[in-house]
């Protein structure tokens, strides 16, 4: 059998399960090739094993536990877990390499694959090429023949990663006083999220935290952040927190039940790190999607905003090479180095509540110095993805944009790396200006690739 191109895209392994690259075959052979890629560095190497509430999770990763037996790998499994527990555990256990079943604010009919290194941080795109390639040159073997091993939730690992959690903040119940609001997505945080708040404190209002294996970002969630605006200003809460089915992200609604996107707990940990001393060069990464108007509240904070590429990893990347502490997306994936490998959702919910109790003022005052300036994102439907510079059309539309934009405005073009879509992303002071722009991209890009 053949191994088609491309197995990786820009976050590890994602698709439709039982279709290829997650039909049984492939994720088996993808288990034993890692294996032995780290039985080459490692004598019977450890590999840490989790995934989200899909229904799909266990199915995929008892496949791929076969394929890391048959390597000459152990398996630590943690079942339901977000993946930041399976980036952290990785790490503080000392494991080769961790694996995470999910696919992250994907509906339930898709999952996906990230690897993990021993530090607890995503591969980089070589090292998954190079797996890939490793992969296509290995035959048929399986290693199914070998029978598949016992799968048993190390439940002690797992309360290790939640006390890792509650030890970001200090004393025993930190958040005593604080009401709060959460949103899980029926997601990889519903066994942990709840019982995590309230035993540091906080007044929780529950919802979505009841998985059922096909329910898992539907109509909730930070995919859906409308539920978590409601349900703080009805419960009264101080604040309130929407996660994605893997919880690697996280949406925040204040107390009015205004939502707040990535950008926004960018600017109130930034701002905070910042005042307490622990914002080395008093610079933070965010991407091209962020929108200019943080940039902007930053600067009058002295802050300087450091833009990468798309995507967690490559936030990391740069935070890394930069030696900056804190980064992240508007999506909600943010990373605090001194804390995490990672996007960690609970983390970062964590965090920005227990700022709420140290300001003692409300989330819509804290943030009041960050005005986002008029966005407007538009998913398009693409059945293919040639080079945007092959396409002429779309080009001149896009250099149409910018000019009218000038500098009072942004435009970001870009195919998604797990959707067959592409993604416009246009801001400017001018709300109508960047609607008709917008429209006119969106309707050039149809007629273009239709």
């Amino acid at each position: 059998m053949s191994i088609r191109p491309q197995l990786f895209g820009t976050d590890g392994i994602r698709g439709t399960f039982g279709r290829y690259p997650l039909d049984e075959v492939t994720v088996r052979r993808l288990g034993l090739v890692l294996a032995r890629r780290l039985t080459e560095r490692h004598a019977e190497p450890r590999v840490v094993l989790g995934g989200d509430t899909r229904a799909s999770t266990p199915v995929l990763s008892g496949w791929l536990a076969a394929g890391l037996a048959a390597g000459g790998a152990r398996c630590t499994y943690l079942g339901t877990v977000p993946t930041p527990a399976v980036a952290y555990l990785t790490r503080s256990l000392g494991a080769a390499g961790g694996v995470a079943i999910s696919a992250s604010h994907n509906p339930h009919s898709d999952n996906g694959i990230k690897l993990f290194d021993g530090d607890g941080f995503k591969w980089s795109p070589a090292a998954e090429a190079e797996l890939e390639a490793r992969l296509r040159n290995q035959g048929d073997a399986t290693g199914s023949d070998r029978g598949d091993p016992e799968l048993d939730v190390d439940r002690r690992a797992v309360e290790g990663y939640l006390e890792a959690l509650a030890g970001t903040l200090p004393d025993e119940r930190p958040l005593n006083g604080l009401t709060v609001a959460l949103d899980i997505g029926h997601g990889a945080a519903s066994p942990y999220a709840g019982e995590l708040f309230a035993r540091l404190g906080a007044g929780v209002t529950l919802t979505a935290a009841e998985p059922d294996g096909r329910n898992i970002n539907a109509g909730c969630g930070s995919m859906h952040p409308e539920g978590i605006a409601r349900l703080t200003r009805e419960s009264r809460s101080d604040v309130g927190f929407a996660f994605d089915g893997d919880a690697d992200r996280v949406i925040l609604a204040d107390e009015t039940g205004q939502i707040r996107d990535g950008d926004a707990i960018l600017y109130l940990w930034g701002r905070d790190l910042k005042r307490r001393g622990r914002l080395p060069g008093s610079r933070l990464v965010a991407t091209s999607m962020s929108n200019m108007g943080l940039e902007t509240a930053l600067g009058r904070d002295g802050i300087e905003l450091v833009r990468c590429g798309v995507g967690d990893r490559e936030v990391v990347r740069t935070m890394r090479r930069e030696g900056i502490a804190l980064g992240g997306e508007q999506s909600g994936h943010v990373v605090n180095l001194a804390l995490s490998t990672t996007g960690d959702g609970l983390l970062s919910a964590l965090q920005i509540a227990h700022l709420r109790v140290r300001a003692g003022r409300p989330i819509s005052e804290l943030v009041r110095g960050f005005e986002p300036y008029p966005q407007i994102i538009r998913n398009v439907r693409v059945p293919r993805k040639p080079d945007l510079e092959s396409l002429p059309k779309v080009r001149k539309a896009r250099d149409d944009a910018v000019r009218q934009l000038a500098d009072e405005g942004r435009l970001v073009l870009r195919y998604s790396g797990t959707e067959p879509l592409i993604r416009i992303m246009i801001e400017g002071r001018d709300d109508a200006l960047i609607a008709t722009l917008a429209e006119r991209l969106a309707s050039v890009i149809d007629e273009e690739l239709s």
